[in-house]
């Protein structure tokens, strides 16, 4: 027997993986696997959002967009979440957008579907309650990372959540696309990698950054990981996979 890939298996996903299988039954024929390509945008600030996302082994940005088209990042989400809290908490739209950071897969479900998966007031609708929490928290702290801790201790804070949401060690990840990500100067970030480069904790050639020293990483960067860190796994260990 072949096993699935991780990209096309749904239950790769923390919050898929934790319905029961009762719920499971409920959800699993309307889910839809979709290939996610780097850059792609879901879904546009103020515009109706048609589904939410469950990425398996792509990392979706969220992104709030000024009026000038410069960007930042306000949260990343990889396996252990959805793209598209909005639809789910009654709101429609966002004014933030979400763009591809890293390409892989993910399973989408409609509108409709997901209102009424909530609705049912089971496991379905705890389980994506308490990842909006473990969201909301991951949004307040970057807004306070992003006004008071360095540059370097940022991109070290990006990196290693970035790095959370992937399998292996190493991030596709262009010096231009991180700039447009914390919404700094490309120059920036090019010093900041440098000095991390240089301390042997990243490697960075072509695009291809690769993560040397991990806790060397966690060191150098601000208390803003952590507490991101220890939220998400407060909330989301307890959502151990429901199958076999």
């Amino acid at each position: 027997m072949t096993l699935p890939s991780p990209a096309a298996d749904p239950r790769s996903n923390l919050l898929l993986a934790a319905l029961p299988e009762g719920e499971w039954a409920q959800w699993e024929g309307q889910l839809e696997y979709v290939p996610l390509k780097l850059g792609q945008v879901l879904y546009e600030s103020g515009r109706p959002q048609s589904h939410v996302y469950f990425p398996t082994t792509a990392i979706v940005s969220l992104l709030y967009v000024l009026e000038d088209g410069a960007s930042a990042e306000i949260a990343v989400v990889g396996y252990e979440g959805v793209v598209g809290v909005a639809l789910f908490m009654g709101g429609e739209t966002t004014p933030s957008r979400a763009v591809v950071q890293s390409a892989g897969g993910a399973f989408r479900l409609r509108a409709a579907a997901i209102k009424v998966e909530f609705n049912r007031y089971g496991v379905g609708m705890q389980v994506l309650l308490r990842y909006t929490q473990a969201l909301l928290t991951q949004m307040a702290q970057t807004a306070v990372c992003n006004r008071h801790h360095l540059l370097e201790q940022q991109l070290c804070r990006w990196l290693l959540l970035s790095l959370d949401r992937i399998v292996g060690d190493e991030l596709v990840m262009t010096q231009e696309l991180i700039a447009n990500m914390l919404g700094v100067r490309r120059e920036g970030v090019t010093e900041a990698a440098l000095k991390l480069q240089k301390l042997g904790l990243i490697d960075y050639a072509r695009g291809h950054i690769t993560v040397v020293d991990r806790l060397g990483l966690e060191q150098r960067s601000c208390e803003c990981y952590a507490v991101v860190k220890q939220e998400y796994d407060r909330l989301l260990k307890p959502l151990r996979p429901a199958h076999g």
